[in-house]
């Protein structure tokens, strides 16, 4: 469970109020809408500020994990925001299924242009994203994507950071509020191995399975070369896994993973980028 750093009531309300007033000032806006935490705040903000001028847009492939797609449409039914669902087609790009440390810039590229070819029809003016000043200590190549589209990003620019966030979707009372961060599944496959529908596949269905076995929504299954999955769980879990280990490895193993690991050092948000400064990264 989150904590928000502690904020009086006014420091939120002011927050709210500057968020809401900086999205209005931009006239008709689409939120690109994932359904966590910072899109749906950036959504909420939107919704209050620029009323029905303000719509959520949401993407959907093979990267979206299960359940995603119908929270995002709960929720922005919720907010009372015009909700747009677009396919988007990366796994149609060479660079995006290369899977270098540049992916997530194709992904991006992709996400945007598939919105802004909807312009005219959608009639927007500026495209929001829900990246927040924490994203700025991060290797982010996607930020460089929404530069080059001219994707504005509220919460940078008004300095909110992660724990902000969370005390604003609290202060909107949005269900969200401590969802854990849920990055696309295209995340969980180690740079240098190519990302394919299946290996994605494999990796939602591994994540779905533990998720309910070990009673735990922070999880990753991370899929490295030679088809290892690389389990990490909150150090809390450690003993679960351990315990559960013969149905986990044959659970695994039936979705065609060859073998099963489980990293000792736990959960932890953007493990795989550690690699990018260790070892050049290759094609497999």
């Amino acid at each position: 469970m989150y904590s928000p750093t502690p904020s009086t009531d006014i420091d939120v309300a002011a927050q709210a109020s500057r968020l809401s007033d900086r999205l209005h000032s931009w006239g008709r806006v689409a939120v690109a809408f994932s359904g966590g935490v910072d899109s749906a705040v950036v959504a909420q903000a939107a919704r209050i500020g620029c009323g029905d001028d303000a719509l959520a847009v949401t993407a959907v492939s093979a990267s979206l994990a299960q359940g995603e797609l119908e929270q995002a449409r709960e929720l922005a039914e919720r907010i009372g925001i015009k909700h747009v669902v677009l396919t988007t087609e990366e796994f149609t790009d060479d660079n995006y299924l290369r899977n270098a440390s540049d992916r997530c810039f194709f992904c991006k590229t992709e996400l945007y242009t598939r919105i802004l070819r909807e312009q005219p029809a959608l009639g927007f003016d500026v495209i929001a994203n829900g990246a927040n000043a924490d994203d700025l200590g991060d290797y982010r190549p996607g930020m460089q994507a929404a530069k080059e589209h001219n994707v504005r990003s509220p919460l940078i620019e008004l300095g909110l950071h992660k724990s902000d966030v969370r005390a604003l979707a609290q202060h909107w009372d949005l269900p969200v509020w401590d969802k854990p961060a849920s990055p696309c599944l295209s995340s969980r496959i180690a740079y240098g191995v190519a990302v394919t529908p299946d290996r994605v596949s494999r990796v939602d269905q591994a994540e779905q399975y533990l998720r309910e076995l070990l009673s735990t929504r922070e999880l990753r299954v991370r899929l490295e070369a030679n088809d290892l999955a690389r389990i990490e769980v909150p150090i809390a879990c450690l003993d679960a896994v351990c315990e559960h280990r013969a149905a986990i490895v044959d659970s695994l193993k039936s979705l065609g993973f060859r073998y099963i690991s489980l990293d000792l050092e736990g959960f932890r948000s953007g493990s795989m980028n550690a690699v990018l400064q260790l070892q050049p990264l290759t094609d497999a």
